[in-house]
């Protein structure tokens, strides 16, 4: 073994110890024999599960080529056509997981694609600063990196050992603050040093720290999804404070914080749905999913009140209506595997994207009319199909910020001003 090899794989081992495990669809899988299987196992699984190439929709050379060239350089390796060879052999395309696309009236464009710098970081979560800049997490790479969106210029800066950033989050005064997915910690970044204050979890059992979000005082509300946990950190005095889940293994996730200042948070476990959480004293108010198997990962919260929210096992988007505490839930398009993610409600519609689809398909729900509309993600060079957006931010305009993990992308979808065919998500007519 070349020691450029042996250096990836120890590389590779080290980040896949640093940090959880990606959410992974299927049972564990094991690779298929043939040459290549072992250098597979050592460059690939090292850094993720063999579920993401064993259940994927397959794909010719080209497209393993230029998949595995996203993650790590293997251009100057004799391990490069192994590797490309074995895959494409063993995981042609399959068609398992094709997307089912809906067509309809709108035209929107997906502008701004920006290719972030560290192969392999797996960049998430992009959110627009005040000053217009967009600002993002590169997990399995351990940066935050921050684009200028009028010259393309990208900035990356490396975070503190093992903070495995999962979210990033911009307080209205234009504060970076990320949270330590990987090692417990919140952490406020300067672009102007490239350092991070950072604040540690006071409870040994809050490991990761996963999605946050500011009320309109200052205070940073969060999830802990593995730990069961969910935070309030006051930035002013520096107080921490942590509150278990009233259910176990309910894995807290995404975060919003409604008009009323009530804290609402994704259950993506035992039941899905939401906690409402008394911004007060932390208090816990459960509300599940109809059906055993359902989660949910994220939601927003519509002008009205209305919180929109997926349920990605099920294959549906949902409705909750805080006032009646009633869902009505609708069929995604692409079905029981299409695994609904991110999700904002942007003039009244419902945006949200099927990550268990390939290619990921981002999709429109309109309310009023209870209709669909769906487009490909462009996903990568030549339009691949791979890859998936954890996480969308609305813009200042009205725009969507989405990425794509595995290929390194980071997109703006330009959306026409809303027009006649858009209307308030208010209270659904179905009973779904």
């Amino acid at each position: 073994m070349s020691n450029r090899i042996a250096a990836i794989l120890a590389g590779s081992a080290l980040a896949a110890l640093a940090s959880p495990a990606f959410a992974q669809f299927g049972p564990p899988a094991e690779l298929a024999e043939g040459e290549g299987k072992a250098l597979v196992e050592g460059v690939c699984t090292a850094c993720h599960l063999a579920n993401n190439i064993v259940y994927s929709n397959g794909y010719t050379a080209e497209g393993w080529e230029l998949i595995t060239a996203s993650m790590v350089d293997l251009s100057a390796s004799p391990a490069h056509d192994t590797i490309v060879a074995y895959l494409a052999e063993n995981y042609p395309p399959n068609g398992t997981r094709d997307a089912t696309p809906v067509d309809g009236p709108l035209e929107i464009e997906f502008t701004g694609e920006w290719k972030t710098p560290k192969l392999g970081a797996r960049p998430r979560d992009p959110v627009e600063a005040p000053d217009g800049m967009i600002w993002y997490v590169g997990q399995r790479g351990n940066t935050i990196g921050r684009i200028n969106p009028e010259t393309d210029e990208i900035d990356e800066w490396d975070l503190p050992p093992e903070t495995m950033a999962h979210s990033v989050t911009i307080h209205d005064d234009g504060g970076v603050w990320y949270l330590g997915n990987g090692n417990g910690t919140i952490g406020k970044f300067d672009p102007e040093t490239g350092q991070a204050q950072v604040f540690e979890m006071p409870d040994p059992e809050a490991r990761d720290p996963h999605t946050g979000e500011f009320d309109r005082d200052g205070t940073f509300w969060f999830t802990l999804q593995q730990s069961n946990m969910i935070g309030r950190f006051d930035p002013a005095t520096e107080q921490i404070d942590l509150v278990t889940a009233t259910s176990p293994n309910s894995r807290p996730y995404g975060i919003k914080i409604a008009d009323d200042g009530t804290v609402w948070v994704a259950r993506n476990g035992n039941g899905g749905g939401l906690y409402k959480v008394d911004p007060d004293t932390m208090a816990l108010t459960e509300y599940r999913l109809p059906g055993e198997d359902s989660t949910t990962r994220r939601f927003d919260i519509a002008e009205n009140g209305m919180i929109w929210l997926d349920n990605s096992a099920g294959g549906k988007i949902a409705s909750f209506d805080p006032e009646t505490e009633e869902f009505t839930q609708w069929d995604s398009p692409s079905g029981p595997g299409s695994h609904p993610y991110g999700m904002e409600v942007v003039d009244g519609i419902v945006w949200y994207n099927e990550s268990g689809t390939r290619p990921d398909l981002l999709v429109r729900f309109d309310p009023a009319s209870e209709t669909f509309q769906s487009w490909k993600i462009p996903s990568g060079p030549d339009g691949i199909g791979a890859g998936i957006n954890r996480h969308m931010r609305p813009t200042a305009d009205g725009d969507l910020l989405i990425h794509q993990d595995a290929t390194n992308r980071i997109f703006r979808v330009d959306i026409p001003e809303p027009g006649e065919d858009s209307a308030a998500a208010g209270a659904p007519d179905s009973e779904g």
